[in-house]
């Protein structure tokens, strides 16, 4: 039986087989290396992009914040003016009643020119026009007498037996009631119909009294 391990040429058949075989053994590691360095790579451009978008969101945050502090500031002046000037534009309306009348007094003071009539001709009519002025601005005058009572709007300072008048109606104004648009700047003082069991028990009260 012929000896193959001292044959040259069987020891290099061999011996290129064990290199054939690490080859074989060590080459797929090589593609997974690359694979996981260029993973690698990746990841760290995504973080990179990653921190420039915080970076913008975070400037864009900033400049949103900044903006509404400017804002909030602006509309606390605007408010603070509102309260402080608000009523400007009504007084700038009723400084020509004020000349008007300050005109009449001069006027009706006057030795020369004291005629009571004139005087109270031009007052009505500064009235008229103060109360056309101020309507402008939402004043509203209440309609009283001959209407409901209604305690929203009146202010009851007596009942009186009337016959004109059915019970619950408003008889007399003394004072009258103002409206600023739909909400009550004044109640009108008036007073109202009894019904006659009403002023029969009043008139009982007094006499007990």
């Amino acid at each position: 039986m012929e000896d193959k391990s001292s044959d040259p040429k069987g020891q290099e058949k061999t011996s290129q087989g064990i290199e054939e075989s690490l080859e074989t053994k060590v080459s797929p590691e090589q593609p997974r290396k690359k694979k996981r360095k260029s993973t690698v790579e990746d990841l760290k451009k995504r973080l990179e992009d990653q921190k420039h978008l915080a970076q913008d969101n975070y400037e864009k945050f900033l400049r949103a914040y900044a903006d509404l502090e400017n804002y909030k500031k602006r509309v606390e002046k605007e408010r603070a003016d509102t309260l402080k000037y608000g009523n400007e534009e009504l007084m700038r309306d009723l400084l020509p009643f004020m000349d008007n009348l300050e005109r009449a007094i001069e006027h009706a003071s006057s030795e020369i020119n004291n005629n009571p009539r004139a005087l109270i001709e031009g007052v009505q009519l500064t009235l008229k026009d103060l109360r056309t002025a101020l309507e402008k601005h939402g004043l509203k005058a209440i309609e009283s007498v001959g209407k409901p009572f209604d305690p929203s709007l009146h202010e009851a300072m007596m009942q009186v037996e009337s016959e004109a008048h059915d019970p619950q109606i408003v008889v007399e104004e003394f004072q009258k009631g103002y409206l600023i648009r739909d909400r009550l700047l004044r109640p009108a003082r008036v007073s109202v119909a009894a019904t006659r069991e009403v002023s029969e028990e009043a008139e009982t009260g007094e006499d007990e009294g």
